[in-house]
This record gives structure tokens, C-alpha cells and sequence, in this order.
């Protein structure tokens, strides 16, 4: 499994909340296995999603999308977007 970070800053969390929820079946359709949303407790315009991918390609084949950045500058992000590709290595207790 392969997880794509996104980090970025967006004009209004609410708004962007709203186009994140209607972009659900894309990102279905496009492989995802599911996400995590967070947000800077400092700064509640600023977040992070983690979506996890069956694979490299899926992940990156979503991120490249003219898809995702069509709604991304609809939804109020502002500038560019942090992406990692994160493997994951070992789970382990707390």
C-alpha cells in the first residue's frame, strides 16, 4: 500500500470541505482505499489528507490529474501543494 500525503493551505476550510466530499467518486474511481483528514490545530485553513493507494501508480496517476487541480483551485487552495508518497515501512505498538 502506498499513501499520498497533500498538504496545503486553503481560503476557507468549509468551502473546501464541500468540494473534498463531492470529489469522493473521483477519487474512488481513480483507486483509493480511503483517507485521513487533518487540520493544523494552530491554523484551521491549513490541511492535510492522507489517501491511501493500492500502488505508486495510482497515487501519482491521481496527484497528476488535471482533475484534482481543477477542483483544488476551485475549492480555494492557495499555492502549490506539499505531495509525498509515503511507503509504508512497519506498523508498530504504541
Amino acid at each position: 500500500m502506498v499513501y499520498l500525503l497533500i498538504r496545503h493551505k486553503v481560503e476557507d476550510y468549509d468551502t473546501w470541505k464541500s468540494m473534498y466530499d463531492e470529489h469522493a467518486a473521483a477519487r474512488k474511481a481513480a483507486g483509493s482505499q480511503g483517507a485521513r483528514l487533518l487540520r493544523n490545530t494552530n491554523d484551521g485553513n491549513e490541511v492535510v489528507a492522507i489517501i491511501s493507494w493500492p500502488d505508486f501508480q495510482h497515487a501519482q496517476a491521481f496527484s497528476n490529474s488535471p482533475d484534482l487541480h481543477a477542483v483544488m483551485q476551485k475549492a480555494g487552495v492557495i499555492g502549490v501543494p506539499d505531495l509525498l508518497y509515503l511507503e509504508e515501512v512497519e506498523e508498530t505498538p504504541a
